[in-house]
């Protein structure tokens, strides 16, 4: 009963679900997963209004969904109900993205240190002293940074496709490199091709097997977002902040190693953006991560659901909910 009702719920979000994927630790997936409720939030921040989803006891253990470019918290709208049964599942848009506010980047700081800052005053609104955090792309700088200023806050890590380490900034990242050394309007203006339609639509699509699984609803609303007035030198201006992410690399290892969060790594290995090599350095200083790589691209749960989706939830129930 509880396979069917684990196959329903994927088939709600469009995903086929296998027999393995929903093997016995997927199992602990209540039915009350079914009915999960998700509010949809914001809170006001440095003058900004910051949206939220928010699904799952306020009691619960609290789980922090961060996501990457050129998306928002929509590309975690199928995996919240599969947890909020339990947890409480917290995904925040970064100011530029999804529903958040969007001001004119020569009047608010876009940036992955001011987006830290904010993202731990709605934690700390929302009364979350600690929590574990799914990061991806963007999310991991942002998470990391958090994780920095507030290491004992941090109950469990879920990596999927978040880079902290050098060998996972591959070919991709050349031209963005060449943007950091110079800071120029030239190379600045040749990076505006990430912001257009192809390049959103690649991320979705490039590396996935089966390219009818993922809903164009994907490219056309993150589009619909980026092409907002404005909204270009938003996402030019953090391509350039990224560089302050890399010399931060060796104190996000430090955190892994002193502190040794609990960590499920889940990574599509086709993804171009951040490539397989980003993952395997994790265990040079999280021996005891656990690490799945996943045929896929970029935007893995978009695919890759039914097989995720039952690797967190056993994940955090044993590693998270359990300490």
């Amino acid at each position: 009963m509880k396979k069917l009702v684990i196959s329903m719920l994927l088939a709600t979000a469009g995903i086929a679900a296998s027999a393995d994927a929903i093997a016995a630790p997927a199992s602990a997936v209540a039915t009350q997963a079914a009915a999960a409720t998700v509010h949809y939030r914001s809170a006001t921040i440095d003058g900004v209004k910051m949206f939220y989803r928010e699904a799952g006891p306020a009691d619960g253990p609290v789980v922090l969904l961060l996501h990457g470019f050129p998306t928002s918290s929509h590309m975690f709208r199928n995996l919240i109900p599969l947890l909020a049964d339990r947890y409480h599942v917290i995904a925040p848009d970064y100011p530029g993205f999804g529903q958040s506010d969007a001001p004119d980047h020569r009047q608010f700081t876009y940036s992955f240190a001011h987006y830290a800052d904010m993202v731990d005053t709605l934690m700390g609104k929302i009364g979350a002293q600690r929590y574990a955090m799914y990061v991806m792309d963007y999310g991991a700088p942002v998470g990391y940074r958090l994780a920095l200023k507030h290491p004992e806050r941090v109950s469990g890590l879920i990596v999927q496709n978040g880079n902290a380490y050098e060998e996972g900034l591959g070919a991709f990242w050349d031209p963005i490199k060449t943007y950091w050394q110079s800071g120029s309007a030239k190379d600045r203006e040749a990076q505006a091709w990430l912001v257009g339609l192809d390049a959103t639509k690649f991320q979705y699509t490039d590396g996935v097997r089966d390219v009818s699984r993922i809903s164009p609803d994907n490219w056309v609303q993150d589009q619909a977002l980026l092409d907002r007035p404005g909204n270009k030198d938003i996402q030019l201006d953090l391509f350039y902040d990224y560089r302050t992410n890399v010399p931060l690399y060796p104190a996000f290892q430090a955190f892994f190693r002193e502190r040794k969060p609990p960590t499920l790594i889940v990574w599509g290995k086709n993804d171009k953006i951040f490539p397989e090599p980003g993952a395997h350095p994790y265990k040079r200083d999280l021996p005891d991560a656990e690490m799945h790589i996943l045929d896929t691209g970029h935007f893995a749960l978009e695919d890759k659901l039914d097989e995720m989706a039952p690797l967190i939830r056993d994940f955090l129930d044993r590693k998270v909910a359990a300490r």
